[in-house]
């Protein structure tokens, strides 16, 4: 699957996360777009709305108001429209149960959000990668969590 522009939708409630998104997709030498929203309701909103394209890929945080990533993802994976959506879990938690459990509910990938800027936009550009390049199979348990070199 050759794409001219993916297609991101990010759900996160932090804005200085948004942001630290934002320029590191500007870094990346593959062209987005990107679209942002900040609690687990707008972002089901969005999703469910029939005139909406779904995103090539939906960055999801963990810990959101109004309904967490755990809800939304369950929501996403039960739905005939959104369960083949490559969702991409990242939070700064980084607790196996909680890892466990989104690999069972059907997330794709988990990233754990780096601190330092230069691994946060390594470890976008190989998940964003993946997907351009069609790899959206979650991978087996022990793929499961994406790290920068």
């Amino acid at each position: 699957m050759l794409l001219k522009e993916l297609n991101i939708l990010l759900a996160d409630d932090d804005t200085d996360d948004c942001i630290f998104f934002k320029k590191a997709l500007e870094d990346l030498i593959i062209p987005t777009n990107l679209v942002a929203v900040h609690d687990g309701e707008q972002l089901m909103d969005l999703l469910m709305n029939a005139n909406n394209e779904l995103p090539h890929i939906l960055f999801l945080d963990i810990n959101m108001p109004r309904k967490n990533g755990f809800e939304c993802l369950s929501e996403i994976k039960l739905n005939d429209k959104l369960n083949h959506l490559p969702v991409i879990v990242f939070s700064t938690s980084f607790e196996q149960e909680v890892v466990n459990s989104l690999y069972n509910n059907g997330a794709q990938y988990f990233i754990r959000k780096p601190s330092e800027f230069l691994k946060f936009k390594e470890i976008i550009l190989q998940s964003l990668t993946l997907v351009a390049l069609g790899d959206i199979t979650q991978p087996i348990r022990e793929n499961f969590v994406l790290k920068a070199q």
